[in-house]
């Protein structure tokens, strides 16, 4: 089992990317689950949400303590939440970001997300939504393939920027 923890901040679409993942997942014919976890946050907070992805029907739905693959939408989660705690030994941490970042002991890969979300005008009340860009960086990952994150995104969304988005983070991505 192939197990995902998307740390971001209400707004920013974490939840829903760990929908589309799913979403892709099964277009991939894969079994797959999506959860978050938050309280009553507002625009902003921190959030968490989880995916699990398998060959095998899935029977578990709670948090994920131990993940294959760290998310962080937001870099600054990083200043006030452990995001690496539990992660699997030669995981992988995934950050948005436009400029390296060095962490212990664990294999990270940085995407400016923001800076193309932006650069399509993917915005939603003042805040670059990432959810549909990151989908196209776990594409280029081979977390799903390009053609299920695509499928995934139209069936969600009907703006195209969504998709250019993606296709934009998969050029991006270096692995």
């Amino acid at each position: 089992m192939f197990e995902i923890r998307i740390h971001s901040r209400g707004g920013q679409g974490g939840v829903t990317a760990a929908r589309l993942l799913a979403m892709a997942s099964f277009l991939d014919k894969k079994h797959a689950t999506a959860a978050p976890f938050y309280g009553a946050e507002r625009r902003g907070a921190p959030v968490v949400s989880f995916v699990r992805i398998d060959d095998q029907q899935i029977k578990i739905y709670s948090q994920i303590r131990s993940p294959n693959l760290i998310i962080v939408l937001d870099g600054s989660i990083m200043d006030s939440v452990d995001v690496l705690q539990g992660i699997q030994p030669g995981g992988t941490v995934l950050i948005n970001s436009p400029h390296p970042v060095d962490l212990p002991n664990v294999n990270v890969l940085t995407i400016d997300l923001t800076g193309i979300a932006l650069s399509v005008n993917l915005v939603v009340a003042g805040s670059p939504i990432l959810n549909t860009p990151v989908l196209g960086a776990l594409a280029k990952m081979g977390v799903i393939t390009r053609e299920s994150a695509e499928a995934a995104i139209r069936g969600m969304f009907t703006d195209e920027r969504n998709v250019q988005a993606a296709e934009a983070a998969f050029k991006e991505l270096i692995v």
